[in-house]
């Protein structure tokens, strides 16, 4: 049972591939790796998770109240723009999180600049490509010492 839950959204799977002048060239198994490497250096674990099926990530959110999860870093992908279910069981849960985004929704489309979550968030993280994961791990686990004094 990890304290950090990293959960991706729909088309994340695609990194590395997909539009990559937007998203870059890495994998989300390469940001999830690096950040494994980052928790395992403070010592702390973290479990990962990606689906391109809301209910999906509904379920794992509600599952990690049981399992101690005690922060959560999300990447909702298009489901930021869309989701009240998410927002719910963010809220219902009460784990706090941290929102991140590859690319920075404030310079693209319209509809990408509303988010459900960013109002819930403990930060919000856009535009800074994968460092993004990393600095969002970075306060998390910075949280986590400071937590456990």
């Amino acid at each position: 049972m990890a304290a950090i839950l990293v959960l991706n959204g729909p088309n994340l799977n695609l990194l590395g591939s997909r539009e990559p002048g937007i998203y870059g060239n890495t994998r989300l198994a390469d940001i999830e790796l690096n950040l494994r490497t980052q928790a395992a250096m403070a010592s702390q674990s973290i479990d990962t998770f990606q689906s391109n099926h809301e209910g999906e990530l509904v379920e794992r959110v509600h599952n990690a109240i049981n399992e101690g999860t005690r922060y959560i870093i999300i990447n909702p992908a298009a489901f930021t723009h869309t989701s009240v279910a998410l927002r719910d069981a963010l809220l219902a849960v009460g784990i706090p999180f941290v929102e991140v985004h590859l690319s920075n929704v404030h310079s693209r489309e319209a509809f990408r600049q509303h988010s459900y979550l960013s109002d819930k968030a403990i930060g919000v993280i856009t535009g800074l490509g994968p460092l993004g994961y990393e600095l969002a791990l970075e306060y998390v686990l910075r949280q986590l010492a400071a937590d456990n004094k």
